[in-house]
């Protein structure tokens, strides 16, 4: 997914077909979240007008993600529609107000966009749906260096600063 200025030129008059699966696996080192994705498609046109390019992608696949609740796997699919518009000179002042790429130096490269759009689409918080029985649905009760404890199972601690009025009611 990468064309020089002079290649999308070529495809002024009938556009360009994008048709590609590729490998954003490197997207787990920039988000802790994913656990593993797949290779994603992208498919989608390239219209190349007045200055400027056009891509209309979509963009599907799957990543695994933890459940916000068990910390389990779950999978998430990816469903993407996203237009991406670049220029083909440097008129960037003439579209202030639009979501336009410039293109660096002559080639065009449309994996990062397409890397960009899936982190988009991580969400905050997920689920896993479909809890077989007898499974818990609750947090994992204990994890490295931790451990959940009720304030009913917490050890009584008595305060130091009060340890001479503990032997008070002793002597009674």
């Amino acid at each position: 997914m990468k064309w020089s200025v002079f290649q999308l030129n070529r495809y002024r008059d009938t556009g360009i077909n994008i048709n590609e699966t590729v490998d954003v696996s490197d997207l787990m080192e920039r988000e802790s979240q994913i656990k593993k994705i797949d290779p994603v498609t992208v498919t989608g046109r390239g219209d190349i007008g007045a200055g400027k390019i056009t891509f209309q992608l979509h963009i599907t696949g799957e990543m695994i993600l933890p459940c916000s609740r068990t910390l389990e796997d779950v999978e998430y699919p990816l469903d993407i529609h996203t237009v991406e518009t670049f220029l083909l000179s440097d008129n960037a002042s003439m579209y202030e107000d639009e979501d336009i790429h410039s293109i660096d130096g002559e080639t065009l490269d449309l994996l990062p966009y397409v890397k960009e759009n899936i982190l988009l689409e991580v969400p905050l918080q997920i689920f896993k749906e479909n809890i077989e029985e007898g499974q818990e649905t609750e947090a994992p009760p204990k994890g490295n260096d931790w451990e959940l404890i009720s304030e009913n199972e917490k050890p009584k601690q008595l305060d130091p600063r009060l340890a001479e009025l503990a032997k008070f009611f002793d002597k009674n």
